[in-house]
């Protein structure tokens, strides 16, 4: 499993790059943009190198985290899955891009699309000292610049398809698939919307024949009904400089996410799932799971079955769950 805290070659160039910025400055502009996009926005209003920077110093720990948490769930169901090249599509500073090279040394090749200047320029320095020096950032409207995107092994788009309207979703999850030759990974806000988002598109390729590979252990309907959605959380150490810059004092953060990894590949049977933090109490654990058959199953290991227990102790929000009777 990779860890969610940022590799330490890129948090340190993220240090070294703001050192000498006013970090109260740095704050204000994270906060500016942030409300932005929780209020349905775009990048737009990075303009700038010291936005960017901001930017990234406050957001790219929680992305990352994600973007992590997806792929070791990815790679639990798939250990063999060894991708040459990835198209990140809206990679913004590179986010995905860190975290897809963490998750494969097999990766050879990094394609990434995206519209701001300000994040490609700040994406290629913090490359400049990796591996993903020889990364090809092309600049332009993602779902255009993806007709001209190669096709590649791995597809990421992570925290994009929110700044689209609900007519461009549907051509823009064809095209992500159309350039998709293994497996494409879409993660979105953790939130009723972007559970919808996730759900509309995975509806719409599993009917072109993509297999689901994580988070549902099948290909049937959503057995979740609303106000309830599928989501996720990954829990991250916040640094120094992300305190700072996040005007915080708690030394986590949370972040929730929902997502798909789809693939061309056949698959056989995968696990449940654990949709939310089990329940303890003095008698018993209880997990809420999602099945292969595409129910809902409440799982419970009593304490007085001690190996069932202590396995249910360990098992996590979002952790797959083998054995499991539908």
């Amino acid at each position: 499993m990779i860890p969610p805290s940022l590799p330490a070659e890129l948090k340190a160039a993220l240090e070294q790059l703001l050192q000498g910025t006013q970090r109260a400055d740095a704050a204000t502009r994270a906060e500016r943009i942030s409300l932005n996009y929780r209020g349905g926005g775009t990048s737009a209003p990075i303009t700038s190198e010291a936005d960017a920077l901001a930017y990234a110093g406050a957001r790219m720990p929680a992305t990352y985290a994600a973007v992590i948490a997806c792929l070791n769930a990815l790679t639990a169901i798939r250990p063999d899955f060894a991708p040459a090249t990835l198209l990140d599509v809206g990679a913004g500073p590179g986010t995905a891009s860190w975290a897809a090279a963490q998750a494969f040394e097999s990766l050879q090749g990094f394609t990434l699309l995206d519209a701001n200047p300000a994040l490609r320029n700040l994406a290629l320095r913090l490359t400049e000292a990796r591996r993903l020096s020889a990364i090809d950032y092309r600049l332009g409207d993602a779902g255009k610049a993806l007709a001209d995107a190669p096709e590649v092994t791995l597809v990421i788009a992570s925290y994009l398809i929110n700044e689209l309207g609900d007519a461009a979703r549907a051509s823009f999850a064809d095209a992500l698939w159309r350039k998709t030759s293994d497996t494409l990974l879409v993660v979105e806000p953790g939130t009723p919307a972007g559970y919808q988002r996730i759900l509309q598109l995975r509806d719409r390729l599993i009917a072109q024949g993509a297999h689901v590979i994580a988070p549902c252990p099948h290909e049937n309907a959503c057995p979740l009904a609303a106000p309830d959605w599928c989501h996720f959380v990954q829990r991250l150490p916040r640094s120094k400089l992300h305190l700072q810059l996040k005007s915080a004092d708690v030394p986590f953060e949370d972040e929730k996410f929902s997502y798909v990894a789809l693939t061309r590949v056949p698959l056989p049977q995968r696990p449940a799932r654990v949709l939310t933090q089990p329940e303890q109490t003095k008698a018993a654990i209880t997990a809420k799971l999602c099945t292969p058959a595409g129910k809902l199953k409440l799982a419970v290991a009593a304490r007085r079955d001690k190996p069932a227990y202590a396995r249910f102790r360990r098992l996590d929000w979002g952790d797959a769950l083998e054995a499991q009777a539908d």
